[in-house]
């Protein structure tokens, strides 16, 4: 600040002795001029007589005695035709600052005004010059005292004005940190103490509302916490309860699902197999609603695990199609797969899953025309696939929340009410989702209410390769006359799959826990071809027990290990996790029969091949 107020200063000062020095400058020429002037017209008087008469001794005694005045450094008189009689010349050293003056010398007492000659006078300017320059050093020096004594007094004060201002930025950046109150001593009574009094009471307020600010923002989060605690612990005994709770509430479902299949064997009475398929539809649909539970709860428990593979996606389709293809003819409903020849890299098992929820969903919710699967290429590297329906479709309000856990739209098309199907619990497209993440995707949505919907995610695009042999292909068509031991400690659940598997000429038998298995096996005269064993038994034991146990038995008889199913109602992940391991075929209660026949094929085969 003292700086910025002695700029003008500095400026006009500057201006001013820059102006005194050229006007003093100025005056020594014009007083040079007026010397050099009255020298000049002195010598031309006094050199008239002896000019004329041509006196040069006189004429070189004025031009010396001229020459000696101060500040003459030249005399030379001339005659009218330029010659010169007489020159003076001082010996001074400084002769390059003169002033020059010439007049005639001229015979006024003669007719005609003649002129006789001529005088030349130099005069020096160098000791005007020293003299201006003195001067003007000498002003330079007091400008400069004068200014460093301003400077000084100047800093000084702006020093005892800054200091309060510097005082109160340190109390702002202290402030700022709130971490205690803060304050700045007043120092007088001008407007710098008013500043300085004010700052002290709104930091003081500002303080208390900051502590009140901080302290209610602790209780908020203290809240926050507890609720997302609570929130947290709601969903893990959920998770658990619905996981805990599996086994026993599949173990009846279970039995009542092959119970309710044993009945149609050898079944004639029309009345009966009436009350026997409206018995397996509301079975079929109690599966769908604790299905669509329990699969959204191993995914919550990390119970799926993901196994990437290349494979083509067309025998994905193939096995899309079988499984809906006779629901969508009992409906009179088309379903559509278009045939590809791409591969993709992903899970097989959970792309299989999510088909199968977006075509159950398709087909339940479609009365006239059917459901088509399709693919096309997306990008660079990408399959984009397509799942497209003819049905009652989504309204706009609803589309950005129909993969939402428990989210129904309310169906008033008729679609699928008239032939007992159900509208589920909001769970199978929140599955598929599920799904999707897993397999590092998303599926997404479009639809026209009255027209239809087409959902669509996308898969990396898998390499080409040799493809597998189908497993329909080598499955046998029967399982007669294959030895089949089931070991579960539910006797409804022994007795029901006792009976169908009889009536698919399988011949059977039971135990109930790992030694009645190995005296069943010890006691079976051929070896067993297949072992279905729940996963949990009593006493502790587990499937994986009993398996062992019978492969210590046949390989003592140095017999050919057996075909083996698992089957179990448990989501829960860290109690899964020696079975996945192991890579032994798991079903999860309640299963069907058609899922029961499809997977002990599989397994059959699978023994087969690694035999």
């Amino acid at each position: 600040m003292a700086f910025v107020a002695l700029v003008p200063t500095l400026v006009t000062a500057v201006l001013l002795v820059t102006l005194l020095t050229q006007r003093q400058l100025i005056n020594l020429r014009q007083m040079a001029q007026t010397n050099a002037d009255a020298i000049a017209t002195q010598t031309a008087t006094v050199c008239v007589q002896p000019l004329r008469a041509m006196r040069l001794r006189e004429l070189l005694r004025i031009a010396d005695s001229i020459g000696e005045l101060p500040h003459v450094t030249r005399v030379q008189i001339r005659t009218a035709d330029g010659q010169i009689l007489a020159d003076h010349r001082a010996s001074d050293d400084n002769l390059h600052d003169v002033m020059s003056v010439v007049r005639e010398v001229v015979d006024n007492e003669q007719t005609g005004h003649v002129a006789l000659g001529s005088v030349l006078v130099d005069v020096s300017l160098h000791d005007a010059i020293v003299a201006q320059r003195a001067s003007l050093r000498h002003a330079l020096i007091a400008l400069l005292l004068s200014l460093l004594v301003a400077g000084v007094i100047g800093w000084q004060a702006a020093r005892w004005i800054s200091a309060p201002l510097r005082h109160l930025a340190g109390a702002v950046r202290q402030l700022g940190q709130g971490d205690r109150p803060v304050s700045v001593a007043v120092t007088d009574h001008t407007e710098i103490g008013e500043l300085q009094r004010g700052f002290n009471h709104a930091a003081a307020a500002l303080f208390d509302i900051q502590r009140g600010m901080q302290e209610q923002i602790r209780q908020a989060t203290l809240e926050l916490a507890q609720k997302n605690t609570a929130l947290e612990a709601a969903s893990v005994a959920r998770s658990r309860f619905l996981a805990a709770a599996s086994h026993d509430l599949r173990q009846p479902l279970y039995a009542l699902t092959l119970f309710s299949a044993a009945l149609a064997v050898d079944e004639h009475d029309p009345q009966r197999l009436d009350r026997i398929a409206h018995i397996q539809e509301c079975v079929q649909s109690l599966d769908h609603l604790f299905g669509e539970l329990l699969d959204l709860s191993r995914l919550e428990t990390g119970a799926v695990q993901v196994e990437i593979s290349e494979f083509p996606l067309d025998r994905v389709f193939s096995e899309v199609s079988r499984t809906f293809g006779m629901v969508a003819e009992q409906r009179g409903l088309v379903l559509q797969m278009h045939p590809t020849r791409l591969w993709v890299r992903s899970d097989r098992v959970m792309l299989t899953r999510m088909l199968n929820n977006l075509i159950s969903n398709a087909l339940r919710f479609t009365r006239h025309g059917g459901a088509l699967i399709g693919v096309r290429r997306s990008g660079t590297g990408r399959v984009r696939i397509e799942v497209w329906d003819t049905g009652s479709g989504i309204a706009p309000e609803h589309l950005s929340n129909v993969f939402d856990e428990f989210y129904r739209i309310e169906d008033h098309s008729g679609a699928g009410l008239d032939d007992g199907s159900h509208s589920g619990l909001g769970l199978g497209l929140a599955t598929v989702q599920r799904l999707a993440q897993l397999l590092d995707t998303r599926v997404q949505a479009k639809s026209r209410l009255g027209r239809g919907s087409v959902f669509h995610f996308e898969l990396p695009l898998g390499s080409v390769g040799a493809l597998p042999a189908a497993v329909d292909d080598e499955m046998p068509g029967e399982l007669a006359g294959r030895r089949v031991l089931v070991v579960d400690d539910d006797p409804a659940i022994l007795s029901g799959i006792r009976f169908l598997l009889r009536s698919w000429g399988c011949e059977v038998a039971v135990a109930e826990d790992r030694q009645q298995a190995r005296e069943t096996i010890e006691n079976w005269p051929a070896p067993v071809d297949i072992v279905i064993c729940d996963l949990h038994l009593r006493s502790g034991e587990s499937g994986l027990d009993v398996f062992a146990e019978l492969d210590r038995l046949y390989e003592n008889d140095d017999e050919q290990s057996f075909a083996r199913l698992l089957v179990t109602g448990e989501t829960r992940a860290d109690h899964l996790r020696d079975v996945i391991a192991a890579r032994i075929p798991l079903l999860y209660k309640p299963v069907s029969p058609q899922q029961l026949r499809s997977a002990m094929l599989a397994a059959l085969v699978a023994a087969r091949g690694g035999g």
